[in-house]
């Protein structure tokens, strides 16, 4: 061994020591921290704010992505110190749901799967979880219809978004190694329609079946011969598949948003979004007169998405996501003013912008 190398080991060797003592310190402070604190000790905004703060201080080799990645870990530890987080999520284990949870709550909190995104609000209105991520919509497939309905009906607030990059893999058990060989595909039907013409051309003989989630289909393709699942890399660990081809999905920005319910209203963190639902009042020009408080006032919609009311026949909710926090005066002005006008107005929540 040169004495060179020998030095910059003793270098490491020094700084993770160092590193080992901060994480220490800085747990002692979260707990602190933690023991002054009344009611729910997770807090969305003030997390936001630490992430934003080490990307903008991050000067490298290290990407930023890498870097909030560490310290999302870091605070999860930490928070764990006082009690795990418990996170419901759409399963079974290996879905991107499950991906959501670990990005915005790290390997510490406890991700409990639900069979449904029904149960995933069940569980935190029952407080048999802290928190539930639901996804929302997806980049090439838009709005998760289900999500979107139980927003009106659920008394969990909206307390964060979750930004997931989508890679979707072809994968599969045992002796099947080539393509040809593959008699079927499994995977959720949004999946299937996002892969579509990578199936065209490359497996065109394999019939295509839909199934509850991308997990249940690589426990599947794990049991049957000649079969293969469109999943995410996470399903294939778990079920110990072989991925065949990776990235096969057609859009290659595709990406998913997910939102966090919780018992929990954040406070303004700088950079926030704010979501509603909405429905006009029956009678000419009204959804144009509902809308115009916020353009008069400077908020930007980033979203508007309608969906049936399910109460009466041509009935419309509309879903809206606005840029700002409900306590900015501005969006507060804007809020007031369209409550007044709407038929119905539900405020679902105000939360951080979801941190890439």
């Amino acid at each position: 061994m040169s004495e060179e190398l020998a030095r910059l080991r003793s270098e490491i060797d020094r700084v993770d020591a160092d590193i080992l003592r901060l994480l220490n310190q800085r747990a002692q402070l979260a707990r602190a921290v933690g023991s002054l604190k009344v009611g729910q000790a997770y807090r969305p905004e003030r997390e936001a704010q630490v992430l934003r703060r080490v990307k903008e201080m991050n000067e490298g080799p290290l990407s930023g992505e890498t870097a909030a990645f560490l310290f999302r870990e870091i605070m999860s530890a930490c928070l764990a110190l006082e009690r795990p987080i418990t996170v419901a999520y759409l399963g079974p284990q290996g879905t991107f749901s499950e991906s959501a949870v670990m990005k915005q709550f790290g390997v510490a909190a406890v991700a409990v799967p639900q069979v449904s995104i029904d149960e995933v609000y069940r569980a935190v209105e029952s407080g048999a979880a802290d928190f539930g991520v639901v996804p929302v919509e997806n980049s090439t497939e838009g709005a998760v219809g289900r999500s979107l309905d139980l927003m009106p009906q659920t008394t969990a607030k909206v307390c964060g978004e979750v930004i997931i990059r989508i890679h979707h893999h072809l994968m599969a058990a045992g002796p099947v190694s080539e393509l040809p060989a593959i008699r079927r595909v499994y995977s959720h039907s949004q999946s299937l329609a996002q892969c579509h013409e990578w199936l065209n051309m490359h497996v065109p003989n394999a019939e295509r079946m839909a199934v509850s989630s991308n997990a249940e289909a690589a426990r599947r393709a794990a049991e049957e011969p000649g079969t293969a699942a469109v999943a995410g890399d996470r399903a294939a660990a778990h079920y110990n598949l072989t991925i065949l081809a990776s990235n096969i999905e057609d859009e290659p920005n595709n990406t998913t948003r997910f939102l966090v319910l919780g018992d929990y209203e954040p406070k303004a963190s700088g950079r926030d979004k704010t979501s509603l639902v909405l429905s006009a009042r029956n009678r000419a020009g009204a959804v144009y007169e509902m809308l115009t408080p916020f353009a008069t006032r400077g908020v930007s919609m980033t979203k508007f998405e309608s969906r049936p009311s399910r109460v009466a026949l041509w009935e419309y909710l509309f879903f809206v996501d606005l840029d700002g926090h409900r306590d900015d005066p501005q969006v507060a002005a804007a809020l007031a003013e369209v409550e007044r006008i709407a038929g119905y107005l539900k405020l679902l929540g105000s939360y951080p912008q979801a941190v890439l």
